[in-house]
């Protein structure tokens, strides 16, 4: 039961980064919030073009996690009318399914008093994902680098970069589970050794402020783009034509079909408008990295006397 009014705000992300395969995320200026009140029934209710059709009973995305998080808790949630609001474009692979995985935790969090920690809001997101790397930053804010089993899931807090980002969104969806399925059982052991060696010179560079190394990292990814390409029309040409617009570099955000591209703080402006008109076929659009994560307000409603 909650007085008043409460809403909850998650980040988008972008995963991998290239070569951070399931293990990279940044979160991103766009948002999914949630304007939860009481009610005598549970009701979803989209309010933003990227949540129509949207399931607006028990069989939302947000409910089935904060009813998981409830029963692995024992406890019960009281019904609550939630108004969603999103302008994270769906299946681009900008963490949309993320957002809404830790909006249900946090909901969850919330109406049970729980007081979980950020590490146990991580955990259960990972859990419930597969991996760390769009739920982490949704929680935290910032870059996170982490690793995830059955048994535990770790991460490192990376602060938040000081870089511009424009994102080349196209029209088309790209299903996660589609992306998924081009994807190879196993690679040779001498590509697994030379990608692993570019994903620990990504994060290196990273974390000396190095975007220029960590952007030639990027396009030399081996685990996930030479598979995806054939799906994002257009990636192979932004790989190989980055460096001439004076970007740090690119990468498939997530799945795709969205191409994240990385600029010095204050050019993103620049290169958004020469990424517009070398690819028209995608929507270009400036974005920074979001420093909070998910973050809660509580306005109570007081009766006059």
């Amino acid at each position: 039961m909650i007085d008043g009014k409460m809403v909850i705000t998650v980040p988008a992300s972008s995963a991998n980064l290239g070569p951070g395969f399931d293990s990279i995320g940044l979160a991103l200026n766009r948002y999914l919030t949630l304007t939860v009140t009481n009610s005598s029934d549970w009701c979803f209710k989209g309010k933003s073009e990227e949540l129509e059709g949207v399931p607006e009973g028990k069989e939302n995305l947000i409910y089935q996690v904060a009813e998981h998080v409830a029963n692995e808790l024992g406890r019960d949630m009281t019904p609550c009318y939630v108004e969603m609001i999103s302008n994270i474009p769906l299946a681009r692979g900008l963490g949309s399914s993320a957002s809404a995985i830790v909006a249900g935790i946090e909901l969850a969090n919330q109406l049970l008093d729980a007081n979980l920690s950020p590490e146990e809001k991580v955990r259960f997101a990972s859990l419930w994902e597969g991996h760390p790397d769009n739920v982490a930053p949704s929680v935290y804010g910032g870059l996170i680098v982490g690793t995830h089993t059955e048994e535990s899931t770790d991460f490192v807090y990376c602060g938040v970069p000081e870089i511009d980002i424009v994102m080349l969104i196209p029209a088309e969806e790209l299903m996660t589970k589609k992306a998924r399925g081009v994807l190879p059982e196993s690679i040779p052991f001498k590509s697994a050794v030379q990608g692993s060696s570019v994903a620990n010179v990504l994060v290196a560079a990273i974390l000396q402020g190095n975007w220029e190394l960590a952007g030639k990292m990027m396009v030399r990814d081996l685990f996930h783009h030479p598979y995806r390409k054939e799906l994002v029309p257009g990636l192979e040409d932004v790989m190989n034509t980055i460096f001439d617009t004076g970007a740090y570099g690119a990468a498939l955000s997530g799945a795709g079909p969205t191409i994240i591209c990385f600029t010095a703080l204050n050019k993103g402006e620049q290169l958004k408008e020469e990424l517009q008109q070398r690819y028209p076929q995608f929507s270009a659009e400036l974005v920074q990295p979001d420093p909070n994560g998910v973050m809660v307000e509580r306005s109570v409603v007081t009766e006059l006397k």
